[in-house]
């Protein structure tokens, strides 16, 4: 391309701080899920094979689906996670403060056996069991990596002794034996995907009524005994309320396959007020699915698109509304995030991601406070880093740069904005006054100017191609080295005035 054809594209200028600031973001924004699966062990999504990834091979999408985790095609049997893992555990804690949340549909019909008295066989009513050696392993991650602690408790038959209204056995169970531990469950979501009922376990002919009951004897409890627990909810995926029809994104059109309720059944009906409003937000379903919903599956050649790329904050801002009415004035969290339900797409792993989950983060904060709970931290083609090697992916080092650079002062610059070049704005968090900027260049054919007012230090995340399974920082690749040390993060220096942003590209300059 000559240098003709890149000048008539408008250039974007980059000043030292914009005057207006929006808002203090939460230092934690971000966050990943454990999923109680990997903590007992147990069937999660099954892993693409290297063509898939490369997308060479199709992968061969079911058509229709009754039980999940009873699919081969769809899932495989895992042992527990190692969570006292050397590698796992310095890289999540090299992630900086977070939220570490435990939940998943298999949490809602798990067995609490810190007795030991089980065998490892279910009781009846529910689907798997955690042992005490189990949750204490989730409790020195916790205390390790420096995290505050989320979970969901069980809400199935189990819990239900002759179909009445929910026992508080397991959860306080579970509160007991964490506080003892010394490290005390800091929020509380009821259950997962409330808003789908039996397909996330909990019993037979469960209504929006039942589900307001059970939530406000477990809160009251919890309120009562614990009263530094924050109360989250309700964990709604799919709302036919927010999403306003059929969507390929509003998470991920789950909610037009089986029988779900709304935002507002759920929470109508309660008594004890919540602290955050959450929901979960996935950018449509993956190949795994994609034959269940067609409709709802984006394609990857469109996985860089504006169209896509905007669907976090249509959710968000789609979802705010829903907490204004129901929790105003409180924060708002996306306790499960990723590019695609159904365990992620073929390019999760990829670079191609990475436009995805920095534009979230970037776009989250500007409509509202809160933290995204990126699902997961080391489990299928979604995780921050590989399942079994806990090697980091693209995705890793993403958040990685973000949370070493981007402040917690979010600054408005929305009139930078324009076709495939996203722009955001942070405080420095060094703590030394200036900016920094994130572009986004989602176009994959054409080069971006940015126009610098002052010399800046440059970081650039680029691939070989779309699809790598490794990134670039300044042309430079990403890997770890021994066990688990990780490279330096190092800009090139950046003279003020214009520079060229290559196709594909996201750049952070610090000003």
């Amino acid at each position: 391309m000559d240098r003709t054809t890149q000048s008539s594209r408008t250039c974007i200028p980059l000043f030292p701080r914009p005057s207006h600031i929006i808002r203090q973001a939460d230092e934690r924004l971000v966050s990943y899920n454990i999923e109680m699966a990997e903590v007992t062990g147990g069937t999660f999504w099954k892993a693409y094979t290297a063509e898939q990834i490369t997308g060479t091979e199709k992968f061969p999408s079911v058509t229709g689906f009754a039980n999940l985790t009873a699919m081969p095609e769809l899932m495989e049997c895992y042992p527990p996670i190692d969570l006292s893992n050397k590698r796992l555990r310095e890289l999540a804690k090299q992630l900086g403060p977070a939220w570490v949340r435990i939940s998943g549909t298999w949490a809602t019909k798990t067995y609490y056996d810190f007795e030991g008295v089980t065998g490892g066989k279910a009781p009846d009513g529910y689907a798997s069991v955690l042992t005490g050696a189990q949750w204490t392993e989730v409790l020195n991650f916790v205390a390790y990596v420096g995290a505050k602690l989320l979970i969901s408790v069980s809400n199935c038959a189990g819990d239900h002794p002759d179909g009445g209204p929910l026992d508080l056995t397991q959860a306080k169970k579970i509160f007991a034996f964490s506080h003892r531990h010394g490290v005390d469950i800091d929020a509380i979501e009821f259950m997962n995907e409330p808003n789908m009922m039996e397909l996330s376990g909990a019993p037979n002919g469960y209504t929006a009524a039942d589900y307001a009951r059970d939530q406000d004897i477990l809160y009251a409890w919890v309120r009562t005994n614990y009263p530094n627990c924050l109360l989250v909810g309700p964990c709604t995926t799919g709302d036919p309320s927010a999403v306003n029809g059929e969507s390929k994104g509003f998470g991920a059109g789950i909610a037009a396959l089986t029988k779900t309720c709304t935002t507002q059944e759920l929470l109508a009906g309660t008594r004890i007020p919540l602290d955050v409003f959450s929901y979960h937000y996935y950018n449509g379903v993956s190949e795994r699915i994609a034959g269940v919903m067609p409709s709802a599956h984006w394609p990857a050649q469109q996985a860089h698109s504006d169209a896509y790329l905007e669907v976090a904050p249509d959710c968000a801002r789609a979802h705010a509304a829903l907490r204004d009415q129901f929790v105003p004035g409180k924060p708002m969290w996306v306790t499960e995030s990723g590019d695609a339900g159904g365990g992620g797409n073929t390019w999760a792993s990829t670079y191609l991601d990475v436009l995805r989950t920095l534009n979230e983060l970037g776009s989250y904060s500007t409509i509202t406070d809160g933290v995204i709970f990126h699902n997961t931290l080391a489990s299928s083609d979604y995780g921050f880093l590989e399942h079994g090697t806990f090697l980091p992916r693209p995705n890793y080092f993403a958040v990685l740069l973000w949370n070493q650079l981007m402040g917690t002062t979010v600054y408005d610059c929305g009139e930078l904005n324009q076709k495939n070049a996203h722009v955001y704005c942070r405080s420095r968090k060094d703590g030394v006054p200036g900016t920094v900027y994130l572009i986004l260049n989602n176009s994959l054919t054409e080069p971006i100017a940015a126009i610098l007012s002052k010399d800046a230090k440059r970081y650039t995340l680029h691939a070989e191609t779309m699809r790598s399974p490794t990134v670039q920082l300044n042309g430079k690749e990403l890997s770890l080295s021994g066990v688990c040390n990780l490279p330096a993060l190092t800009p090139d220096p950046q003279p003020r005035g214009t520079v060229w942003l290559p196709p594909g590209s996201c750049t952070f300059f610090v000003l």
